[in-house]
């Protein structure tokens, strides 16, 4: 059986125990996460979330892409969150290969070049990229300056959660 007819199977035994249809649209807590897509990192389970406490939206490196703020805005001003946080985590595949590199490789492979993606967006510093995506969240123009937006790197060898905070020196601006 396939890893999609498995899920479904599941869903049968899910369905018959579903008890959720009264959630609220807006979630609970009123945050609005941006986490890896990656398997060891149960965003639920480490936050201690429920369903309807959050909007969850992951992809590969937990990057804010236009589709990630496209999410945070409506779920800001249409849904009502009030808080976002954005999470990496140690070992990420992200940082594992450079951008030119692997589109080099898949153009060779297909001997194909597309338009979609233009990059990857892979890293090579994890509290470098979480404080990158933090300055994109408060830098744009839609999302009020009071949203309060912080950074984390899960550790996927112990579960913790560490933040990463910008220190500002008048040199320089480091992590933390």
């Amino acid at each position: 059986m396939s890893g999609i007819d498995d899920a479904l199977t599941s869903n049968k035994s899910y369905e018959r125990t579903f008890n959720l249809a009264n959630l609220p649209m807006p979630p609970a807590r009123k945050l609005a996460i941006v986490a890896c897509m990656d398997a060891r990192l149960t965003v639920e389970q480490i936050l201690g979330l429920k369903t309807g406490d959050a909007h969850i939206i992951r992809n590969a490196g937990g990057i804010v892409t236009e589709d990630a703020l496209r999410s945070l805005i409506i779920s800001h001003h249409l849904l009502g969150t009030q808080e976002f946080m954005i999470i990496n985590h140690t070992d990420c595949g992200m940082l594992t290969f450079k951008d030119q590199e692997l589109a080099e490789k898949l153009e060779k492979l297909t001997n194909t070049s597309p338009v979609a993606p233009s990059r990857f967006y892979s890293f090579t510093d994890l509290d470098s990229n979480v404080l990158q995506q933090i300055r994109r969240v408060k830098a744009h123009p839609w999302i009020p300056k009071h949203i309060p937006v912080r950074g984390f790197v899960y550790d996927v060898k112990t579960g913790a959660l560490r933040e990463v905070v910008a220190v500002t020196t008048p040199q320089t601006q480091t992590a933390r």
